[in-house]
């Protein structure tokens, strides 16, 4: 980390730099080694880079807010910053938290800085552990889901809000650190919104802890009432210096935007200006769809032409983009990077050389309705401040450029300001698992910028008892605690719980982790339709979509261990069978972390037995212990799926493997249902209707609305009843007959025994 260099000028004027000398070339002045700074944080001295680095921050336009901000931190509990995207408040913030840790020799804690979405919380790590000066995962790092690059040591994490929540569990008044930062808090997603609620009571009982919140200016003063006594700084944006931004807006209302979208992202490539484009679409459908247009349409462009690069940016992913896009490749023409994402693509801020931005104005966003306990998606207008944020994410150093495919009069009018919190729209299961976990046994105790509405809360409550989750008062049973030791959602985490008792652990593990990283199944280039299927249904498995799953896994696994000397050898495997690496090695890692919780709570933990019938139906009643809410019954025949909580009908996902089987299952589980306009259930396993009565709780069925399925359930029941009571009958019968019989002849059953 230490620059040589072999002469020294005389004494800078400036403390905070070293002297500097230029070069007769012209070259940007360089520190000599001499006069060289230590970095306090690690105690080696000050790079090259820091320095250069240095100047581009002092240029963030927050930077003149930093004397009112250290002001405000060192005298007031509660500091909001508000400012727009792009004015470097989520990197420099926290690192001006870090020297105010430093300062008081880390006496109350190091300073952590939670995100919404993983993939800021990594981008942003990287790029503070580059300014810094100092090693990713040692001063710096990031705690994301089934990743943690940090260490005791580190002073400066940056996390998701979910995962800090997390940690409450074990540290209720979080007293590792003195600066809690919330970043991003406009997004209001649900964990944004339970923690700025415990972060107001945690204050009051850790006079020394330091809140800061980070947001966007439509949300300043609503977060300045919510917390009363708090600091507010505002930021403005600098003007850029080669002129404003140009926004232009549709002249007439689009019926259909995504064919013209594609058709002005053509247009400007046309021009052969140079830069980036980023477009905002409206789901991922829409993405995928772009990129197979893009591709086709680039064999038939000119040759001059640069060539178009399409980069899908899907909320999952943790990649950064930062590279520059306009570098020669090997010797050939340029090449123009077209990024494509929605409304969870605010990772773009991350990028460079961005010059123009397509925005379609409308997202299609996943609402939970909890009569049906199922989610719906809808497709409307973005907020006022999403709109204002894609016109800011051009790079400064250019004369950028965004087209809105929605009128002007459509932004004022049909806009909201905000959207909708979260905690409004979404599946409340889980949060109040949490909140229920850390002891607020009331939900009116947890004090929401925006409070839920009741009926979703009481469906949250009753799913949990439905899982057994609460006991006779309301609070956590035995089970609800363990339960809440899992970063997942009640239902599988009490299906992984049961598998304890099924003895089939290992095989949940894999189901688990394959449900919740990237579904691993590609979709196939054009014309390789056939291929892909055959290559899907070597790992179909006639038990269902879930053993599939287990199927993909192991064979990644073995191809791992067999190919350990080649790294990309199983991204070849993965690519000549269709499916997504990085999904699988995410899997991976999840496994490893689910294992390592049961491991530490000290669950019981079954040897494999994949492949057995005995095992088939094991795994198969640990699913229906935490999925028996997510049932359907083929009504017709023909796959025509109506759900047992309501009576909405579905069809199979078509990468399922039943589709490829003439007779499809009666009774299924699924793993995930949306309402949408192709309704689909995915991941579905067979299951027989004696193991769903057998397994679900009674009052889970008697609460079941009225439909000619529950009345085959209820008979089934009967059945049982009759079978059960006839065979206790029979041993009662049994049992006084050989009272009698050995009344009647003690002495010859005496001989017997002898």
């Amino acid at each position: 980390m230490t620059a040589h260099r072999p002469c020294c000028p005389p004494p800078s004027a400036d403390p905070r730099r070293p002297p500097q000398f230029a070069s007769d070339s012209g070259d940007e002045a360089l520190p000599c080694d001499a006069e060289l700074e230590v970095n306090p944080f690690d105690g080696l001295p000050y790079s090259s880079r820091y320095y250069k680095l240095l100047q581009e921050r002092e240029r963030l336009p927050v930077w003149e807010a930093k004397d009112a901000f250290v002001a405000s931190l060192a005298a007031s509990r509660f500091v909001i910053l508000s400012g727009d995207a792009g004015i470097g408040k989520s990197s420099q913030i926290p690192q001006w938290c870090a020297e105010y840790c430093l300062s008081s020799k880390y006496q109350h804690g190091s300073v952590v800085c939670t995100q919404p979405d993983k993939q800021m919380a990594v981008c942003l790590a990287l790029r503070v552990a580059d300014e810094m000066d100092v090693n990713i995962g040692h001063e710096v790092g990031y705690i994301i889901p089934f990743e943690n690059c940090c260490i005791n040591e580190t002073i400066l994490r940056y996390s998701t809000d979910e995962m800090l929540l997390q940690e409450m569990m074990s540290d209720p008044l979080l007293k590792h650190y003195v600066v809690i930062i919330v970043d991003e808090t406009h997004k209001r997603t649900v964990w944004t919104d339970v923690l700025l609620g415990l972060l107001k009571d945690i204050v009051r009982q850790r006079a020394e802890l330091k809140v800061v919140i980070i947001t966007s200016p439509h949300m300043s003063n609503i977060l300045h009432t919510y917390f009363g006594e708090a600091h507010l700084i505002q930021v403005e944006s600098k003007e850029d210096t080669e002129g404003p931004l140009e926004v232009v807006y549709s002249s007439m209302p689009q019926e259909n935007y995504f064919l013209p979208a594609l058709g002005l992202l053509f247009n400007i490539h046309n021009t052969r200006e140079k830069g980036d484009v980023a477009m905002f679409l409206s789901c991922k459908k829409e993405i995928d769809e772009a990129c197979k247009i893009i591709d086709q349409e680039v064999s038939k462009q000119h040759p001059m032409l640069r060539e178009l690069l399409p980069i899908p940016l899907y909320p999952e992913q943790t990649r950064s983009f930062n590279r520059p896009s306009n570098n020669l490749e090997n010797g050939k023409r340029f090449k123009r990077r077209v990024i494509l994402t929605t409304s969870a693509g605010d990772s773009l801020l991350c990028i460079r050389n961005v010059k123009f931005v397509i925005d379609v104005g409308m997202e299609r966003r996943k609402v939970y309705n909890p009569r049906i306990r199922a989610e719906s998606l809808v497709m409307r207008p973005i907020s006022k401040i999403q709109a204002k944020m894609r016109t800011e994410i051009t790079d400064p150093a250019t004369l950028g450029k965004c087209f809105c495919l929605y009128t002007e009069e459509f932004l004022k009018k049909e806009m909201p300001d905000l959207s909708p919190a979260r905690v409004q729209e979404s599946n409340l299961t889980r949060m109040v698992l949490f909140l229920k976990r850390m002891d607020i046994a009331d939900m009116g105790q947890c004090d929401f910028i925006e409070r839920p509405a009741p009926e979703a809360l009481m469906q949250a409550l009753e799913d949990l008892d439905y899982l057994a989750a609460l006991d006779d008062d309301g609070n956590l049973s035995e089970i609800g605690i363990i339960m809440s030791e899992f970063p997942l959602d009640p239902q599988m985490a009490k299906a992984l719980i049961a598998s304890c008792e099924f003895d089939c652990v290992h095989e949940m593990l894999t189901i688990a982790a394959m449900v919740i990283a990237p579904y691993c199944f590609l979709d196939a280039p054009p014309g390789s339709d056939e291929v892909a299927h055959m290559c899907r249904r070597k790992f179909f498995h006639p038990e269902g979509d879930h053993f599939t799953l287990i199927n993909v896994y192991t064979a990644f696994t073995q191809c791992k261990m067999i190919s350990s000397a080649e790294f990309s050898e199983d991204e070849k495997w993965c690519h000549d069978n269709f499916l997504s690496c990085s999904a699988l090695r995410i899997a991976e890692a999840i496994r490893a972390d689910l294992l390592a919780i049961m491991q530490r709570i000290e669950l019981p933990i079954s040897e494999p037995a994949f492949g057995t019938q005995k095992n088939s139906l094991n795994v198969k009643k640990a699913l229906i212990s935490g999925y028996f809410m997510q049932t359907a019954r083929d009504v017709d025949g023909l796959g025509n799926y109506i759900m047992l909580t309501h009576k909405h009908v579905t069809q199979l996902h078509p990468f399922s493997s039943y589709c490829s089987t003439r007779l499809k299952p009666e009774w299924v589980l699924f793993h995930e249902f949306t309402i949408s306009e192709n309704n689909c259930i995915r991941i579905v396993s067979e299951v027989s209707p004696e193991m769903f009565v057998q397994l679900t709780p009674p009052y889970y069925f008697s609460n079941m609305p009225h439909s000619e399925s529950k009345e085959l359930l209820q008979e089934i029941i009967d059945k049982l009843k009759l079978s059960t009571d006839g065979e206790r009958h029979h041993g009662i019968n049994k049992e006084n007959n050989t009272t009698e019989k050995n009344l009647s002849y003690p002495y010859e059953a005496k001989c017997t025994i002898q």
